[in-house]
């Protein structure tokens, strides 16, 4: 494992994609990218990458796309609640406040996991393959937990699993019981910290929404007056907090939670109409042109698409129609996480997460109602998608998040991952968000290098600096991309395919060199040729070389071969087909490349970690330029 970390079901609507491929040199596609270096050594200038570089940072307006509409005197109402004056008081001023009670039963379509809730059951929590007891948890804030069990037990995710393992009867103890121990150890504080894991905004949000949509669980005995006196004071909490603190999903959760209690809770409206104007907002801060969360993280967008729903259903729960713009954006949220679905169904290993379950991602797909198609060409979210017969390549051609979106922030610019049919080939390891589970805390760190992705790397070093606490420092700040449909001859000899092409400056302040990438996906999916070519950013270059590897992390059960050439490897997947990798082209200067199988590892939607092998082409690069071919190719 050493050399891993030196650095620092399918979907219903599924379509052939066209293309046409421009290479007469064997390989489809093989050559573009020899050609532009060649060129720009002629010509002692880069060449013009013929794109247009994506930009992260801009959020959705969501007037953009439906104005939200307000009656008369509900600003009005909005900005008094915003100042501080009591709800009870601006929807009913000569009354007193009225009993707290929950207004209305919520039935969401939305399920959890039924074997985490068997195991609550049992007396312990399973969170990313850890159990965990029950009986011998410290719920006091100080008490520092893992963060997978910390998220679970603070944002009551929980109540999802219970409920959807039995009927509510058999659930009801079990629920109380961790519901009094929490209780006990967090209602006394009254000044909650952000600092704290139990008051972060997203825990908060989601935990009160939580108490609402599963209130049934909760209410049925003697904890009922002291949860809605913690309902009620956590949406206070939230009222003022939300607008202050978070961003991204913590701002949506939080708000979302405030229009929940607006809904469920008496005389609500005021909070009702603020939370509103709150979420809207927020999803827009959140959400990028395309539907795409600008952390570019899947998870968070299966989180915000259960939120919307969940949301929807205490709409539903009190007769009331959700305003439009939630409706919209819940379903600009759908097809980009479609697009990283691979041909098991289950999402690949992006921005630090593993292989989410296909059953787990339809179940939301179906609660959500929406159907569409994956968004293949994505401008902001990045994640480029190629489905060519039984071969779907995902391609991470976007910049990495800014700052304030960054959830677990990974080094994964312009790698990729392939599959053919159920069977992963080409995967990243994934798996640094699951981290203090069954993959150890200190490996985490490493699983976000770009060393753990299947990219090109320069000199061990990262495409962006990985800091800690999930954060990424400078880098690659301009990924430019373009795909195009390419081909060449004629008639029955006519070949055709999709190429995507794109390029980073992350290596270029140290090493002077940008890094381009060319994949050329034949529209029979049995090819898909390969270049990584190093362009220098000035007219001269540098001089000397830099080491490089270009990494293939196969994918579970696949038994790699190499040749006796030293030149390809067989790959020979668990469900018997044989695809094969081979190098093309020499290295500038005579200077030899070779093809090493190393261990490297992979790490599935339940944070359970796998050993698996890669495949590594390495060797030196010239600092005026360079240029490496490969060619994947089913065999048979």
């Amino acid at each position: 494992m050493d050399t891993l970390f030196s650095a620092g079901e399918p979907d219903d609507l599924t379509e052939v994609e066209d293309g046409r491929s421009g290479d007469d040199q064997g390989a489809l596609g093989l050559g573009a990218g020899e050609e532009l270096h060649r060129k720009a050594q002629r010509e002692e200038t880069p060449p013009p990458f013929p794109a247009e570089p994506i930009d992260n940072s801009r959020a959705l307006a969501l007037s953009d796309v439906i104005a939200p509409r307000a009656r008369p005197g509900e600003a009005l109402i909005r900005m008094a609640y915003r100042m501080g004056v009591p709800g009870h008081t601006l929807s009913a001023p000569f009354r007193k406040a009225p009993a707290k009670r929950l207004l209305a039963t919520v039935i969401t379509p939305t399920t959890g996991d039924r074997a985490a809730g068997m195991a609550l059951r049992a007396g312990y929590f399973q969170v990313h393959g850890v159990k965990q007891p029950i009986g011998s948890l410290d719920f006091n804030p100080g008490t520092r937990l893992a963060p997978g069990l910390e998220r679970s037990i603070h944002s009551f995710s929980w109540l999802s699993d219970l409920a959807a393992c039995a009927p509510r009867e058999e659930c009801t103890g079990v629920a109380e019981r961790i519901t009094t121990a929490w209780l006990k150890a967090h209602e006394a504080r009254t000044r909650p910290s952000l600092n704290s894991a139990a008051w972060d905004l997203e825990n908060t949000g989601l935990r009160l929404l939580a108490w609402l949509v599963h209130a049934p669980l909760l209410l049925s005995g003697e904890l009922r007056p002291r949860l809605l006196d913690a309902m009620e004071d956590t949406a206070h909490w939230l009222d003022r907090k939300a607008l202050r603190s978070g961003a991204g999903l913590g701002q949506v959760a939080g708000w979302a939670a405030v229009t929940a209690a607006g809904l469920l809770l008496p005389e609500g409206r005021p909070r009702r109409l603020y939370g509103e104007a709150g979420l809207i907002k927020a999803l827009g801060e959140f959400v990028a042109e395309d539907g795409g969360n600008l952390g570019r993280c899947p998870l968070a967008q299966m989180e915000a698409i259960r939120v919307l729903t969940d949301l929807v259903s205490c709409y539903e729960a009190v007769n009331r129609d959700a305003p439009e713009a939630l409706l919209v954006m819940r379903e600009l949220l759908v097809p980009p996480l479609l697009a990283l679905r691979h041909g098991d169904g289950a999402l690949g290993n992006w921005q630090g997460h593993g292989a989410i379950a296909a059953d787990r991602v339809s179940a939301l797909i179906v609660a959500s109602g929406v159907r569409t198609r994956p968004l293949n060409e994505p401008k902001h979210w990045g994640y480029q998608r190629v489905r060519a017969a039984q071969t779907t390549v995902q391609f991470d051609a976007g910049p990495p998040p800014r700052a304030r979106h960054t959830r677990i922030g990974c080094a994964s610019t312009l790698a990729f991952e392939m599959s053919d049919g159920a069977s992963r080939v080409i995967v990243n390891c994934g798996g640094s968000a699951l981290a203090g589970g069954l993959v150890p805390a200190h490996i985490g760190q490493g699983l976000r290098a770009s060393a753990a992705h299947s990219t090109l790397v320069l000199d061990d070093a990262n495409s962006t600096a990985v800091q800690l606490h999930g954060k990424l420092g400078r880098g690659a700040e301009t990924v430019e991309v373009e795909r195009r449909v390419v081909g060449t001859g004629s008639g029955s000899q006519r070949r055709e395919g999709v190429r995507v092409e794109a390029s980073h400056d992350g290596y270029a302040q140290r090493f002077g060199l940008i890094h381009e990438r060319l994949l050329t996906i034949a529209n029979d999916g049995n090819e898909i040729a390969g270049e990584d070519v190093l362009v220098p950013t000035s007219s001269k270059g540098k001089r000397g070389k830099v080491g490089f590897a270009i990494r293939f992390h196969l994918g579970k059960g696949v038994e790699a071969h190499l040749s006796e050439d030293g030149l390809g490897a067989s790959l020979l997947l668990p469900d018997g087909k044989l695809w094969q990798l081979r190098l093309r082209g020499e290295a500038p200067g005579g200077d030899e490349i070779k093809l090493t199988r190393d261990d490297s590892m992979w790490v599935d939607g339940e944070g359970r970690p796998h050993a698996t092998e890669q495949l590594v082409i390495e060797g030196l690069a010239s600092r005026s330029g360079a240029h490496f071919g490969w060619l994947l190719k089913k065999m048979g």
